[in-house]
């Protein structure tokens, strides 16, 4: 049985804009009108505000502008909801989902929260995570597949997150292989994988997403500012990040799912088509201390990149830093 104020949050976005009325409301959820008001009272405490139309009910005029438990699982619309956990502040969302794991907590989970102080990116960097209207998050499998398997998962739920957000937010993404979204020439999010072994299975998939949505650029280090972007920068319409978190969790649930049944290939060799924004383009591949320099010329079945190197030789990347231009910065 989902919480009574998710079930209140639930009626009224299903109602908007017309009121929902106090009765059907407690009839709803078996309890008085008053106390229906009480429920409302402590989410306008949560930083809701609701207009009481006389003779007709309530509606939503107002929403928190940063993630909200109850708001996310009253826009969730999945037969088989994930634990969900919504914090306020955290060091990082990996972190905390490895903690969670060591302490048994189920799976899968997903960990969304509204501030970072040591967010992780890939190579050791930090990501950037004001308290500003973005999303940190982090999705969490136990998916018992062989290791080798996962070389092109982060990928594919990369090319995901990009069609997801041409459709929702009508858009134009694209991915800078292998998990970097941009949006006019700007990054706009990145993904990082970890994943623990047991012989040889991957016992536990942690998937950690940071996308900027509604982060203004003058909150942004001086040093992003020009590299940095947030969807709502360009999107044609305001975005609500709630009801947007809902709606990628349940893409992000069906994308693993066909990982799981490696039903993907296909359509990750499409999506690639759609969102690479290397291909033709000369770049700089970082490994270590090598770097080499040459042309994207795509990935190969196993989601490597290939790069036809100023050599004339052709070479393929399991992994690397990849820059554009042949400049390493």
């Amino acid at each position: 049985m989902l919480p009574s104020e998710v079930l209140i949050l639930r009626e009224l976005i299903a109602g908007d804009p017309q009121p929902v009325s106090g009765e059907k409301l407690a009839r709803l959820l078996g309890i008085s009108r008053v106390a229906v008001w009480g429920q409302l009272q402590k989410l306008e405490k949560q930083g809701f505000k609701f207009e009481a139309v006389r003779s007709q009910g309530y509606r939503i005029v107002e929403t928190p502008s940063g993630p909200h438990l109850a708001l996310i699982q009253a826009h969730l619309r999945l037969r088989h909801v994930p634990l969900l956990i919504c914090l306020d502040r955290v060091d990082s969302t990996n972190a905390e989902a490895e903690r969670r794991l060591a302490a048994g907590e189920s799976v899968p989970m997903v960990i969304i929260a509204r501030e970072q102080t040591h967010g992780r990116g890939r190579l050791g960097r930090r990501w950037h995570s004001a308290a500003n209207g973005n999303l940190y998050a982090t999705f969490v499998f136990r998916p018992q597949i062989e290791p080798a398997r996962l070389q092109d998962f982060t990928l594919w739920m990369g090319l995901n997150v990009c069609e997801f957000v041409q459709n929702f937010c009508k858009i134009q993404p694209g991915l800078k292989w292998p998990n970097d979204l941009f949006v006019d020439g700007r990054k706009a999010g990145g993904m990082l994988t970890e994943a623990r072994i047991d012989a040889d299975q991957v016992r536990d998939l942690v998937f950690g997403l940071g996308l900027n949505i509604n982060g203004q650029a003058g909150a942004m280090p001086t040093e992003l500012r020009g590299t940095a972007i947030s969807l709502s920068d360009v999107a044609p319409q305001p975005l609500d990040l709630n009801r947007l978190v809902a709606a990628l969790i349940g893409r992000l649930q069906t994308a693993y799912d066909s990982f799981i049944k490696a039903e993907y290939r296909d359509k990750c060799a499409d999506l690639w088509q759609r969102y690479d924004i290397l291909r033709g383009k000369p770049v700089t591949v970082i490994q270590g201390v090598r770097s080499v320099r040459g042309t994207a010329m795509g990935i190969d079945d196993e989601g490597s990149l290939i790069v036809r190197l100023d050599t004339g030789k052709t070479e393929r990347f399991r992994a690397g830093e990849v820059t554009l231009g042949k400049n390493v910065t």
